[in-house]
């Protein structure tokens, strides 16, 4: 057997993080190659940080919420076993481990020569901060390091975008300006089985430095530090999700989903129509849970869309899907040119605003216990399931920000804790949209009538009903506002206010519970005007199928 504290080499890391895949992964094809390179061993390897993300006691910064819920994690477990599974199939493998990776990689580094460590590009401050804790680490101990990150999570190279000093910083400009003249590049085959197989004498090298291939040791949350209440509370599927029948984390249900969503059902023909829907796993992709921890790129998904328009039909849906992997690009992009100002209580607009943290309100919101049966409705669905149409996102945040004026990063925190699709740049940017405190919309202040959107989008009370089932035998006409209905048809249904349901937590005729929405009077273009637009610019007319891919 080879001897590991002799043995003199170069030992090539790929790092995965948000980068749970083999098909379009530009980062593991440089470790790939450079591997080839210098001769050195390819080692792939997956961290659970339990200091930093992972955890029960792993609180966000205003410790209001976890950083990472038991349910996404449990998400991302099921993606690094089905990461570790694919890579077996290729004849590699999968080091998973649990700590802190600068100390990981100081323990394995110790007996290399030199260690190249490769990841994916990383765009907020605490993943930046991981970034520098193993190249501090690294050097404190003199250890001969290179530190690689590539970009790999966009539809298009910013390197190639046509802007100089970062993007705009609204929307608009940026999309006009890039479907103008930018392509999207086509996704990368997966590195081939014989590029990533490891040699006999390699596995027994990397046996006696304790990363041995054949190890199959996956944490359980109880490893990664989660206690016994919040393990129990993600034990069952609710039947009522919106999520996709059985769906697991990873990226051979992410590639099953693309296909069977665009190419199995044709659900994209008619996308654009019922995306703010609420009820089912088809009315929306639901590609973000995968999109968020990287087991499918939106290369891959746009290049179907482009696909399905050649083979079968061009459309207004076809082209939203890609718009809106646009919109994600824009965000990341946008939150790269502006660092930490994302996180800010006064936004990216720098407004001083006057925020409150009230506890009982904010708690009533967490636990859809408002009154309002539309919040109330969302807020459980999220806290059930870890997922929220798009129009109940907006409706909520509009909601916490606007009516109760509670700091919005508190909501920020806890959608970070609960969303299957948490990702940094695209939570935190919606969030300043919807609070009124985004360069993204020119400032403006979003805000949502609450009881207008409900009759809109949930016409019939069937949403309400499914997840306030107190409320299911109210008439569709006070079915969104209980605090209109008499009392004789409360107690004809069985409903108290106060007790069965809760009664308004501020009061509707002020707060978002008017039947007529309250439009602002035309102003000029101050900041922080109050309009009843979505949270980013929707244009009068859109051009289908506008974007652009190379050929090569």
């Amino acid at each position: 057997m080879t001897d590991a504290h002799q043995f003199s080499g170069v030992l090539n890391i790929h790092w995965f993080r948000n980068d749970l895949r083999l098909l379009d992964n530009p980062a593991l094809c440089y470790t790939e190659q450079l591997s080839s390179a210098n001769g050195g061993i390819l080692l792939p390897i997956f961290i659970f940080d339990n200091s930093r993300v992972y955890g029960s006691n792993v609180k966000s910064k205003l410790n209001s919420s976890l950083k990472c819920g038991p349910r996404r994690a449990h998400f991302i477990l099921e993606a690094v076993a089905d990461l570790r599974h694919n890579l077996k199939r290729c004849g590699s493998g999968l080091i998973v481990k649990v700590g802190k990776p600068e100390i990981i990689f100081e323990e394995i580094a110790q007996q290399m020569d030199i260690i190249n460590i490769v990841c994916q590009e990383e765009i907020c401050s605490e993943e930046l901060s991981i970034n520098e804790a193993v190249s501090s680490r690294l050097t404190s101990q003199d250890i001969k390091f290179n530190l690689h990150s590539f970009p790999g999570s966009t539809l298009y190279d910013k390197t190639t975008l046509p802007f100089e000093g970062g993007v705009p910083d609204t929307f608009s400009p940026f999309r006009k300006e890039v479907e103008k003249h930018s392509k999207i590049g086509l996704p990368l085959d997966a590195p081939s089985n014989d590029k990533l197989k490891l040699l006999h004498n390699t596995q027994e090298v990397l046996k006696e430095i304790g990363c041995s291939l054949d190890d199959n040791y996956m944490p359980t949350l109880a490893d990664l530090g989660y206690i016994k209440e919040d393990i129990e509370s993600i034990s069952t599927v609710d039947p009522r999700s919106a999520m996709p029948e059985g769906y697991r984390g990873g990226e051979t249900f992410a590639l099953s989903r693309v296909k069977e969503y665009i190419w199995g059902f044709d659900l994209i023909q008619t996308y654009f129509d019922t995306r703010n829907n609420m009820i089912g796993p088809n009315y929306s992709t639901k590609f973000a849970p995968w999109l968020a921890c990287g087991c499918v790129s939106p290369r891959y998904i746009a290049r179907e869309c482009s696909r399905y328009e050649e083979l079968r039909v061009k459309s207004k849906s076809t082209y939203w899907v890609v718009f809106e992997l646009l919109v994600r690009d824009y965000f990341r992009l946008f939150a790269m040119k502006h660092g930490d100002a994302i996180f800010y209580p006064s936004g990216t607009v720098k407004q001083k605003k006057e925020w409150n943290s009230n506890p009982i309100h904010f708690q009533a919101w967490r636990d859809g216990m408002t009154g309002y049966p539309l919040i109330d409705a969302n807020m459980r669905e999220l806290q059930a399931t870890g997922f929220m149409s798009n129009r109940g996102r907006q409706n909520v945040c509009s909601f916490l920000a606007i009516e109760l004026g509670i700091d919005w990063r508190l909501g920020a925190e806890y959608f970070e804790e609960v969303l299957l699709d948490y990702d940094a740049s695209s939570n935190w940017l919606n969030w300043q949209n919807g609070a009124g405190v985004s360069l993204c919309t020119g400032g403006r202040l979003n805000r949502f009538n609450i009881v207008k959107q409900s009759k809109t989008y949930d016409k019939d009370g069937e949403y309400v009903r499914l997840w306030c089932p107190e409320l299911q035998n109210l008439s569709d006409e006070f079915i969104h506002t209980p605090w209109r209905t008499s009392e004789v048809e409360l107690n004809e249904c069985g409903v108290v206010l106060g007790r069965d349901y809760p009664s308004p937590i501020v009061d509707p005729d002020i707060h978002g519970g008017s039947v007529i929405e309250n439009r602002p009077k035309k102003q000029g273009k101050s900041k922080g005007r109050a309009t009843s637009s979505n949270a980013l610019p929707v244009m009068k007319s859109l051009p289908t199928g506008s974007y652009q891919f190379n050929q090569k």
